[in-house]
């Protein structure tokens, strides 16, 4: 990965596009694999429409990331906010996500573009990241990415 440019992800999962964007873009959709292992989300916003919001509540639930989370003098529920600026059911979605939460950092909005185009397979689904203020957090964020990818895979494989 280059510090500085966008990433792009690719997973093809073995779902029609319609499906993905049923589970990108509804309350019970996200609620299904957004979160890491151990962790649950909770939707309390959702307008799908350009300049519209996504807001919900990630918990851990699991005891080793309440452990963790307790140890380190994390809260165990933080409130994340996205803002829609593109929404082209069922193949295009685009969205700012609100980062208020690094240390001496004035909170700033970073883009995410996800692209779902059909495929034998299923659907392959194309996310470009942007860059965050630093690479270590950028790292992180591309992983965190990745595994909502490996989620909703996994999801849809199950299905």
């Amino acid at each position: 990965m280059l510090f500085g440019m966008a990433t792009i992800l690719e997973r093809t999962v073995s779902a029609s596009p319609a499906r993905v964007w049923e589970l990108w873009t509804t309350p019970a959709g996200i609620s299904a694999w957004w979160a890491p292992e151990g962790f649950r989300t909770d939707v309390t916003r959702l307008d799908l429409a350009p300049g519209g919001e996504l807001a919900y509540t990630m918990t851990a639930v699991a005891p080793d990331q309440v452990a963790f989370m307790e140890q380190n003098g994390m809260p165990l529920a933080t409130r994340s906010v996205k803002f829609f600026a593109e929404v082209e059911e069922p193949s295009r979605l685009s969205y700012r996500s609100v980062i208020d939460f690094v240390p001496d950092r004035e909170p700033y909005e970073h883009l995410t573009v996800v692209e779902l185009h059909p495929d034998p397979a299923g659907t392959r689904v194309v996310m470009h990241v942007e860059p965050m203020h630093d690479e270590v957090w950028t790292e992180r964020l591309v992983a965190g990415r990745g595994n909502e990818l490996d989620n909703l895979a996994a999801l849809v494989a199950a299905e």
